[in-house]
């Protein structure tokens, strides 16, 4: 590793024996990956993918305040994912008893810690912190520290952003020092294609699930996708944003893509087309037949595999303004026809603090709550952590929930027959 003088100084104690821990432990990562330097983070906000004040990381704990009574806050304001409790989402009394006095028994003492390490603001608690609402959305080029895998392939691929797939630890550590190792996403040859996926489906194929099967299928690697700017166009608007928030999250929790291309579409295969595609590039053609094949490959991990759904979520990652009114307006219209004035499964829909009161300003928060649908900002993946919660038939058309959690995945067009009591399950 070669350090700039400013750099190894830090290393060598100029800074506190502190801060010459952070650098090493940084040396050591960037070892591990055979970078040869460290590179300036210039993203103007780092985001930490630890949230949640669970009993079991006391390790976490004393380690920031280590940091925190060196005065090493971090070099850059950062957001966090979001907390793991909403008093306003269903629970037993039991499984309350066991959020609050066995599982995130820190929470509290955890958000002061982060409050003292730099977070923007107590709201900012989400894990789609790039969306404008939010706020924390890196340009182009920049260089970042994250973690959050949905929010680090985001930022990666829709807009161009540079970033690895980093531990909870290692992004603070980045943030706290202000460079990273180089290697991997971060360079030009890391962020080459090694799959052409090929779309050949008949209709727009849904994101979850596109997500999934490449996922599935390439695993770490980069894949170029040809043919899905035939549904989504040539211009990240907001449903193109949507689609590929919930399309990127899927394919890095079923798999480890850290980063993909979409031909006509993202900024990189914009601007440099087949040209990000390695010469020895494996292809992946996927059609409808294809995406059912991995929809029943999914294990159905239910006790009882013909339960009736017990409670519903949509919104992992957090869901967008433009995807609330969506939801909202289909709900609306079922339930209409349907002669009913209320879903007819418990439904939680989770978006970020800024997305809500958006959403609050005018009638789609109101609608939604009318319908009988919670509105949280919780992570669903930190209520299902609750063994009591994995013993409940959850449904969700969230494939980072089904893949982490034992929520069963349906398609939002079942969630949507489901919920509003068109077939009762699917």
């Amino acid at each position: 590793m070669k350090l700039t003088p400013e750099q190894q100084a830090m290393l060598d104690g100029a800074q506190g024996e502190t801060m010459a821990k952070v650098v090493r432990t940084l040396v050591m990562y960037g070892d591990a990956f055979g970078a040869e330097r460290m590179v300036p983070i210039t993203g103007k906000c780092g985001h930490t993918v630890i949230s949640f004040g669970l009993k079991a990381i006391q390790p976490v704990y004393e380690l920031y305040d280590q940091l925190i009574a060196a005065g090493l806050t971090a070099g850059q304001k950062f957001t966090a994912d979001p907390r793991p409790i909403d008093p306003a989402v269903p629970t037993s009394l039991l499984e309350d008893i066991v959020f609050k006095k066995i599982m995130y028994t820190h929470q509290k003492e955890y958000e002061a810690q982060l409050k003292k390490l730099g977070i923007t603001k107590d709201e900012d608690y989400t894990c789609t912190c790039y969306l404008d609402q939010v706020g924390n959305t890196p340009e182009k080029g920049d260089v970042l520290s994250w973690a959050e895998s949905s929010a680090v392939v985001f930022a990666n691929s829709v807009l161009g952003a540079r970033c690895n797939r980093n531990s909870g630890i290692i992004e603070l550590m980045g943030s706290v020092a202000g460079f990273v190792p180089e290697f991997g996403l971060l360079t030009d040859e890391g962020r080459k294609a090694d799959w052409i996926v090929e779309v050949n489906c008949a209709e727009k194929p849904e994101a979850q699930l596109l997500g999934s099967a490449i996922g599935m299928k390439v695993m770490e690697a980069v894949p170029y996708v040809r043919g899905l700017d035939r549904w989504l166009g040539t211009e990240l608007n907001e449903d193109a944003v949507s689609y590929l928030k919930d399309f990127g999250a899927a394919a890095a929790s079923n798999g480890a893509v850290g980063l993909y291309h979409i031909e006509n579409l993202t900024p990189e295969a914009k601007e440099q087309g087949e040209a990000l595609i390695r010469e020895d590039a494996q292809v992946y053609v996927i059609d409808d037949a294809e995406l059912q094949r991995v929809k029943e490959s999914y294990p159905v991990v239910w006790k009882n595999p013909d339960a009736a759904p017990v409670l519903c979520f949509v919104g992992c990652p957090h869901l967008t303004l433009g995807q609330m009114e969506a939801w909202c307006s289909a709900i609306g219209e079922r339930l209409r026809l349907s002669g009913r004035d209320k879903i007819t499964v418990p439904t939680v829909f989770t978006a970020s603090p800024a997305v809500i009161r958006e959403a609050e300003k005018g009638t789609v928060a109101a609608r939604l709550r009318s319908y009988g649908v919670v509105i949280s900002y919780i992570c669903p993946l930190m209520y299902m952590n609750n063994p009591l919660c994995k013993k409940k038939p959850v449904v969700t058309c969230s494939n980072k929930l089904r893949t982490y959690t034992s929520a069963r995945f349906y398609t939002e067009a079942e969630i949507l027959d489901m919920i509003t009591g068109k077939e009762g399950r699917v």
